[in-house]
């Protein structure tokens, strides 16, 4: 099978994270208040309603106007589609770069999506560490980082170190 269509077949991943993202998200949209607080497992597990306007860990979310809220769609929509593009015309990618891909581009689109319909990504999930609070985050922040370890693991363990040269070997015969 064409190396085009086989990788597609890893959207349902992608589309699964997008589903899951925003079915969670709408749920805690209209289920609950911002600023509501429930602890799941004392001191450590949180659910939350926060809105957060800005980027990963709340950076820019303090000057969130309306030009950074287009610019960081704008970027976002830049990243989905260089991933699109990654996805579809990789030819020697991994299972674990592929799964990778998938999760950041359903995490992307979760997120922008959240962007342009409410101005703000709703987060929910709250960890403490001791009296670390780690910022809230949600299914798609959780999907993004789980894929970018995933192409990391490959491109450090796996297929990834060895792919860059059996495709440039292949591209040039």
């Amino acid at each position: 099978m064409p190396a085009k269509v086989s990788n597609l077949r890893w959207l349902w991943l992608t589309l699964a994270i997008v589903l899951i993202d925003r079915a969670s998200k709408a749920w805690f949209e209209t289920q609950t208040a911002e600023g509501w607080r429930h602890e799941l497992i004392h001191n450590f597990i949180y659910l939350v309603h926060s809105r957060n306007a800005g980027i990963a860990f709340g950076v820019f979310s303090q000057t969130a106007g309306t030009g950074t809220r287009i610019l960081l769609i704008a970027g976002a929509l830049v990243v989905i589609g260089a991933i699109c593009w990654l996805l579809v015309t990789s030819r020697n990618a991994g299972t674990l770069s592929l799964a990778g891909m998938a999760l950041l581009l359903g995490g992307a689109t979760g997120n922008v999506t959240d962007r342009i319909v409410h101005g703000a990504v709703t987060d929910f999930f709250e960890v403490l560490f001791g009296s670390y609070s780690y910022p809230a985050f949600n299914v798609a922040d959780s999907a993004i980082t789980i894929g970018a370890v995933l192409l990391l693991l490959d491109l450090l363990f796996g297929h990834g170190g060895h792919g860059a040269k059996r495709e440039r070997i292949e591209t040039s015969a």
